[in-house]
């Protein structure tokens, strides 16, 4: 079977990139509506629509966030113009000062630094601090649990509407000696972990979102869908991915918009295919992604993202790949996923050409390198590392482009399994034998005796 060639049937099944499909298409017609299906364009990214799914401090951050990563001075003024209007209408003269510094008056005097707005906002925050303060202690002197709580909750508020994020997250985690119902205890657990998302101490949100989810009576589907959001978070920041995608695709379609402040619907959608991708096998991927009715709700949210995990599971390898190259320069501007979206992408290319060759006994290198829209040359490197990592079984024919299949021996297999597990077997009676003679010549109680 080793040196066996592919009929020419096969190869053409190969090249078109259907290798172990379950359920792919096999009518002409199917193939044709395929290839003739519009691919999402690499459009500019549309600032104002998508800084329209967020709300509050992770919009201003988002924003700031494409300003700083995009090389294009239109798009860079555009989203620094939309994080001044949006801070204007908060308290945040810190973070203010910032995106004005970042515009350098290019966007002319309507867009320039308000030194009367930022003393103005900074006044009314001392005043507002002072008499935050007055009221606590006066909460403190009288005991009341209930106002002491309301106390410290306001006082965060507070130091998250000015930016200073460690003072908040301290506040809100005071109100926990203070709770005297489930309900408070969920709400101090949904704004620590807000703020932690915020200051990137994922360890803070996986430790609170446990906490919360020891209250399940007090658990609503829209704070489960936005306890999961954040664990999914945490869990792709920590390289998780399959944790990652399991907690994102579990989110309910309840969650709806309800949860700006951190995550929009649409990157439920992404995060979750993405990791999914990366770190599913083929039944995880039918079972958990395209057959999962309430992500199927998000999934229509993001089309080209369907698209591509349908392309991916049919073995639709060159439209899929096209798919996740017209989506990575706007994936490159999220302020979440853009850290791992090479490695999620090698994974991804990984597993598709792992798929891609695994039915067959030998394969073409030029067809598939066609059907990954990729050189001879540079596919023989990518199926060398596979190989070296033991991903792939196979071996490499270079001067003939023919990737051949090894195929284990199962005989000789089975046979290796039973003799290590005799000898296992033999080890386990001589050591229980030699236990029983220690035991019977009480060598351990002489040996105490001569201590």
């Amino acid at each position: 079977m080793d040196g066996e060639d592919i009929s020419n049937p096969l190869m053409e099944m190969c090249a078109n990139g259907i290798a172990g499909v379950d359920d792919a298409p096999s009518s002409s017609t199917s193939t044709t509506e395929r290839k003739n299906r519009p691919i999402i364009s690499g459009e500019q990214l549309d600032i104002e629509a998508y800084a329209g799914l967020y709300s509050g401090r992770t919009k201003i951050k988002r924003l700031i966030f494409i300003a700083h990563h995009r090389d294009n001075t239109a798009m860079q003024l555009e989203a620094l113009r939309m994080a001044y209007d949006e801070l204007k209408k908060g308290e945040n003269t810190q973070l203010f000062r910032e995106v004005v510094q970042k515009i350098d008056d290019r966007l002319g005097p309507n867009y320039s630094m308000d030194a009367a707005w930022c003393a103005m906002v900074d006044r009314k925050a001392d005043q507002r601090k002072d008499k935050l303060e007055s009221e606590l202690n006066a909460y403190r002197t009288n005991l009341i649990k209930e106002s002491i709580r309301m106390g410290y909750n306001d006082f965060g508020d507070f130091y998250y509407a000015h930016g200073a994020l460690g003072d908040a997250f301290k506040s809100y985690v005071r109100t926990r000696d203070y709770c005297t119902t489930s309900k408070h205890i969920i709400q101090m657990c949904l704004s620590a972990i807000l703020v932690s998302i915020e200051m990137g101490q994922f360890t803070h949100v996986t430790s609170y979102v446990s906490k919360a989810e020891q209250t399940p009576e007090a658990l609503d589907p829209i704070t489960s869908a936005k306890l999961r959001c954040a664990a999914g978070l945490a869990h792709l920041e920590a390289k998780k991915y399959k944790l990652a995608a399991r907690k994102f695709l579990e989110v309910g379609p309840e969650l709806g918009n309800s949860y700006g402040e951190v995550i929009a619907p649409q990157d439920v959608a992404t995060y979750g295919v993405l990791c999914a991708l990366a770190s599913f096998d083929r039944t995880e991927l039918k079972n958990k992604v395209i057959d999962n009715i309430n992500f199927r709700n998000f999934l229509e949210l993001v089309p080209e993202v369907r698209e591509l995990i349908n392309d991916f599971y049919s073995s639709h390898y060159a439209s899929c790949l096209e798919y996740l190259g017209n989506l990575k320069s706007n994936l490159m501007l999220d302020i979440h996923i853009h850290d791992h979206v090479e490695t999620l992408y090698d994974q991804i290319r990984s597993k598709a050409l792992i798929q891609y060759t695994h039915p067959f006994v030998s394969v073409d290198m030029r067809m598939m390198a066609d059907a990954f829209k990729t050189s001879v040359a540079g596919l023989e490197k990518e199926l060398e590392s596979l190989i070296t990592d033991n991903q792939i079984q196979a071996r490499i024919d270079s001067h003939n482009k023919i990737l051949y299949a090894r195929h284990a021996d199962q005989r000789n297999a089975t046979f290796q399994r039973v003799l290590q597990t005799g000898n296992e077997f033999d080890w386990d009676v001589r050591t229980m034998l030699l236990r029983a003679n220690l035991l019977k010549h009480e060598y351990n109680l002489r040996a105490s005796r001569k201590i």
